[in-house]
């Protein structure tokens, strides 16, 4: 009798952690939206007034779209222009390839990082545009982007977690020049994370 009192415990203790653990991790996606919505509010280039944030909508957090990708870093890469939406190019080198599973599927993405004069605070940003099945659907038509750090990598071990997916300027105003995703990086499959189609009206820039 005692032993299976202790195994229930050991049950309700697990199932109280994973509750837990998902409560942080909601938290933690709480705050990130929170303050990229504030961001919009701060830069005077803004497509968005506070008003029309309103108008922004989100997935509920998925922990299954937080997801850990083996990083291999691509040596002696060449600098290349990325053309953007509005006809211009920005140029930008391929730091690596990050391969994950999901859904029991094998996908990868190719990883970027700005190259040429860059300002310090964005040296170190890596950059990952990228197009999935849900597009066009439940989500901008033109992709979507993650951002990461350098030093996010880990023992070649890098997270992407698609639940910070944010759309470009271009999905709310024309005027802007937003990388287009590389062919490289078109998914076959849905990622119903993240930032969800704008559902106010798009400008006229």
């Amino acid at each position: 009798m005692k032993k299976i009192t202790w195994i229930l415990f050991l049950c309700l203790s697990s199932q109280s952690l994973q509750a837990q653990t998902s409560t942080v991790y909601l938290e933690k996606i709480a705050a990130h939206r929170k303050s990229y919505l504030r961001a919009f509010l701060q830069n005077p280039a803004s497509p968005l007034s506070k008003k029309e944030l309103k108008k922004v909508a989100f997935f509920a957090p998925d922990e299954a779209f937080l997801l850990a990708s083996t990083f291999t870093p691509t040596l002696d890469a060449t600098p290349f222009e990325m053309p953007t939406y509005s006809g211009e190019s920005k140029t930008y080198v391929q730091y690596g390839i990050a391969k994950f599973t999901l859904s029991g599927q094998e996908y990868k993405l190719n990883i970027y990082r700005m190259s040429g004069r860059i300002l310090p605070q964005y040296r170190d940003l890596l950059f990952v545009p990228f197009k999935d099945q849900s597009n066009g659907e439940s989500t901008y038509g033109g992709g979507r982007y993650l951002d990461l750090r350098v030093q996010d990598i880990v023992d070649n071990t890098l997270v992407l977690d698609f639940n910070k997916a944010y759309n470009p300027y271009c999905a709310y105003s024309d005027g802007y020049s937003c990388p287009i995703p590389p062919d490289e990086n078109h998914l076959e499959v849905r990622i119903l994370a993240g930032e969800k189609e704008y559902f106010g009206k798009k400008k006229d820039h």
